[in-house]
């Protein structure tokens, strides 16, 4: 380096202390097979880096490498070679969670999870889960008599017709008497209406029956 700005080599090694002998033979010498790799990898590691459209950092990086293509190397070398060509993903800013004013009702099960016999207790959920197409939601309804899924629903988006959809099938394939208690464990608490409504169409076979019981429990108190 410092030759290539004008110096002359034997001033550039008496200065680094090296012989201007070995400078040569390490000028003409192959590669390693270390600095091959890196090479290698390097590249990998741009490509990726370009295929995020720049948003990933050395962890995702470094997953993709190992699980997405198979390729056996460490967090540190993936870490040290972007930082090296100064490759760096955005920052990780998780923004607060927003507070809601719904008020929250009591809990209708006690905290008492269990039941005897079926169709007693439903609790539902719905979980976010991330692909490399985007994020995709999971809405599930269980009975805790026996913990099996008995319905459920996907999709892109966290909406009324998620949860909807997962109790419509839960109530076509389990057709739940009026007494049974749905908890919904999530903080949509939007989502309370559509479901006593849903319900009390779906479920209830004459108009003098009552509806299937509704309650919705935020997701910070479960």
């Amino acid at each position: 380096m410092i030759a290539s700005e004008g110096l002359s080599v034997q001033l550039a090694c008496r200065v680094l202390g090296v012989s201007a002998s070995g400078y040569y033979d390490w000028r003409g010498r192959a590669p390693s097979q270390r600095a091959v790799r890196q090479a290698w990898l390097t590249d990998l590691i741009r490509e990726i880096h370009v295929e995020s459209f720049q948003v990933y950092g050395s962890p995702r990086v470094h997953a993709e490498l190992t699980l997405g293509r198979g390729i056996v190397v460490g967090h540190n070398t993936v870490g040290l070679l972007m930082r090296r060509n100064g490759i760096k993903g955005l920052p990780n800013r998780r923004r607060p969670r927003p507070k809601h004013d719904t008020p929250t009702a009591v809990d209708l099960v006690d905290r008492d999870f269990t039941r005897t016999s079926p169709n007693r207790l439903w609790v539902t959920d719905i979980t976010e889960h991330p692909t490399r197409e985007g994020k995709v939601y999971c809405a599930v309804v269980l009975d805790v008599h026996s913990r099996r899924v008995v319905g459920w629903s996907i999709d892109s988006s966290q909406t009324a017709a998620l949860a909807t959809n997962a109790l419509g099938m839960a109530i076509s394939n389990r057709s739940p008497l009026s007494d049974t208690v749905i908890e919904c464990v999530d903080d949509l608490n939007d989502l309370h209406g559509e479901l006593r409504i849903l319900v009390h169409t779906e479920a209830t076979p004459g108009p003098d029956t009552e509806p299937v019981l509704v309650r919705t429990v935020e997701l910070g108190r479960c």
